[in-house]
């Protein structure tokens, strides 16, 4: 049995977003596929993710000089302990599908904050004389992301998008040696074939799903 993380970065529901009209359609064919597996769905945007801070920079510091957890300032300990928290659950999970909208070519905010709590020296990575070495090398990962214009690799704008981009970065240097995308694009661009985007990208996370 393997734990899955459901990732989702977006304000709204389901029915008015493609990406997570997309994303529940790989859950439920996954789901059929795997119907012994873990899922976990982490809604980021209702989820306390701290941000990297003036207090959890001092309480890194603390830490490192030999400082007591419980001598730090409450503040200090609520963030580094959250933190510890998402951490931990990444690494314990086997396979990743994260969820979003593109916002000015990237993703939102509080996906960023997330990912900035999860790379970890010694936990998602370590540093060797030869620079850092992702250690999350048996994971699978897989990236469902919507914009309105046609941002994936090969296209006009491919060099305009970075949230994608960004997060294969992010997934090499962690080691997750898989990582797939499903790009549901275009309907802005086009918005008399939005339908057929959306259900051409829904075939394709079907697809998928089967396999990961």
């Amino acid at each position: 049995m393997s734990t899955v993380l459901y990732i989702t970065a977006h304000p709204n529901e389901t029915e008015a977003s493609y990406s997570l009209a997309v994303g529940k359609q790989f859950l439920e064919a996954y789901t059929a596929a795997n119907p012994n597996d873990d899922i976990v769905h982490l809604d980021l945007f209702k989820m306390d993710i701290p941000r990297i801070d003036a207090d959890v920079f001092s309480a890194w510091e603390k830490l490192g000089s030999g400082t007591a957890f419980d001598q730090l300032t409450s503040a200090e300990q609520a963030k580094v302990a959250r933190l510890g928290e998402l951490v931990d659950q990444f690494v314990e999970a086997d396979k990743y599908v994260f969820v979003n909208p593109t916002w000015n070519f990237s993703y939102p905010p509080v996906l960023k904050a997330y990912i900035d709590s999860i790379c970890v020296a010694g936990k998602t990575f370590k540093y060797t004389e030869k620079g850092p070495v992702g250690l999350l090398d048996n994971k699978k990962a897989i990236h469902i992301q919507a914009s309105g214009s046609v941002l994936s690799p090969g296209s006009d704008y491919a060099d305009f998008e970075i949230g994608h981009r960004h997060l294969d970065v992010i997934m090499k240097f962690i080691g997750v040696p898989s990582f797939e995308a499903i790009f549901v694009e275009g309907m802005a661009a086009a918005a008399d074939q939005a339908r057929q985007i959306k259900e051409n990208a829904i075939q394709q996370a079907w697809k998928l799903a089967k396999t990961f």
